[in-house]
């Protein structure tokens, strides 16, 4: 077992939260990525605009804001396990309903409300993997949980030529859209699997003796606004640059490019192969180096690799090279996003607060691809998708260079010591005195 490495040091209960955490997001990944895929079907059977496409991205993105948040408030209220339970469920039938749509505006609500539950659950996740997970091991398996994307995106990828081979494509697309019910099923599981986190149920506890509920508002305030700041503008950042080739490169390989469906998916699967493999390289070098440095890397690295993929003319095997890249740092830097804001806020307003932090630096960041479908009218769209990206990574590179160190906080002194939620006072600093793993 020494073989695999951090795996071989968790105790039973941390692995099936791990796979329960997982396996939620890549099923969510699967239904999420789905509207990516079959946006040049519908650009071309519905007559779906460049522009709308665009809206239809960011949509996504706004509900999914609303949601990481939103659930990161309930789930410190009322508990980890049973929010990641109702936004898996959430994601499933909103999918569902999308097989159903046929006009822009009814593509433009279900799309919102699928952002909702998968912002949601990805908020929800990395909170309870973050609580449940020893310090020394915390960075590494919160970040591979990310990699859990690159598995669903990588089945809807596998899906989608298969499904498009058994019926018309006016057709197929629906059918497409069906399968995303499946990830209903995973709820039975994380029901008899999976436990709450001690460190949330110690801090309930102790607002239950004090009858105090969290106070979200404690983010805005003293100490923590930087905080909330810096962090909200990373992932602004990083998610931002992320969803410009999240939401386009389909479209941009196929039509831009003018590869065949069956190119395309080759493109893309060696894309989500490097994705499989960021959150875990990630992960390893943030333990060792910190969050911080970690991410200006990533990002340092990322700006580079967008500019060469897109501006200079390469060759097939080059393009796929960098592709693999592309996915890598990308999921990295993703897969880093709400761990480390976990690491920064205490236990009872700690997914309020890293998912307000995600939440609306995705809300933020999905301005960004609805400015791409805009300059995409006056610039080739690869132009505006490297414009748009590197601008983004250069606002989260800022950012992770003032971002408070908590590599490795011990989560549970923070459940009694630091309970913002009711009031008493907090140094995010303080977490920085702990030692670096």
């Amino acid at each position: 077992m020494k073989k695999l490495g951090w795996y071989s040091e968790l105790n039973s209960r941390e692995r099936r939260t791990y796979w329960a955490c997982f396996g939620g997001l890549a099923l969510d990944s699967m239904d999420s990525t789905i509207f990516a895929l079959v946006m040049p079907v519908l650009i071309v059977t519905l007559g779906i605009t460049q522009g709308e496409a665009g809206i239809l991205g960011s949509v996504a993105l706004v509900g999914s804001a609303i949601g990481g948040w939103g659930a990161g408030m309930l789930a410190d209220r009322y508990g980890r396990v049973r929010l990641l339970q109702t936004t898996v469920l959430w994601v499933a039938f909103s999918t569902l309903m999308a097989g159903a749509c046929s006009e822009f505006w009814q593509f433009f609500i279900v799309r919102a409300l699928q952002g909702i539950g998968y912002g949601g659950e990805a908020a929800v996740g990395a909170v309870l993997i973050s609580e449940t997970v020893v310090p020394r091991l915390r960075g590494r398996v919160a970040a591979s949980v990310q990699s859990g994307y690159a598995v669903g995106y990588g089945v809807s990828v596998m899906a989608m030529p298969l499904i498009f081979a058994l019926a018309p494509e006016h057709l197929a697309w629906r059918f497409f859209f069906a399968i995303g019910v499946l990830p209903a099923l995973f709820v039975w599981i994380i029901r008899r699997l999976v436990v709450e986190s001690d460190v949330f149920q110690e801090s309930r506890k102790t607002v239950s003796v004090r009858q105090d509920a969290p106070d979200f508002r404690a983010i805005f305030r003293g100490p923590l606004l930087r905080v909330t700041v810096t962090s909200t503008l990373l992932a602004s950042g990083v998610l931002g640059g992320a969803y410009v080739m999240i939401t386009w490169l389909p479209t941009y390989l196929r039509m831009s490019l003018g590869l065949p469906m069956a190119s395309t998916a080759g493109y893309l699967a060696v894309n989500i192969l490097g994705s499989l493999a960021g959150p875990f390289i990630y992960g390893l070098l943030s333990d060792r180096v910190g969050r911080g440095k970690c991410f200006m890397l990533f990002l340092l690295l990322q700006a580079i690799n967008v500019s060469v993929y897109i501006f200079y003319p390469l060759n097939p095997s080059v393009t796929l090279t960098l592709g693999f890249l592309l996915g890598l740092l990308q999921a990295g830097l993703a897969s880093g996003l709400t761990p480390t804001f976990a690491e920064l806020y205490p236990t009872a307003i700690r997914a309020s607060g890293a998912g307000f932090c995600t939440s609306f630096g995705r809300g933020i960041g999905s301005i960004v691809p609805a400015l791409v479908g805009i300059l995409s009218t006056n610039m080739p769209l690869g132009s505006a998708m490297g414009l748009c990206a590197i601008c983004a990574y250069a606002v989260g590179f800022i950012a992770a260079s003032i971002l408070p160190d908590a590599t490795g906080v011990d989560m549970a002194s923070q459940a009694n010591a630091n309970d913002l939620g009711t009031g008493t006072k907090s140094n995010p600093n303080s977490a920085s005195e702990q030692p670096n793993h």
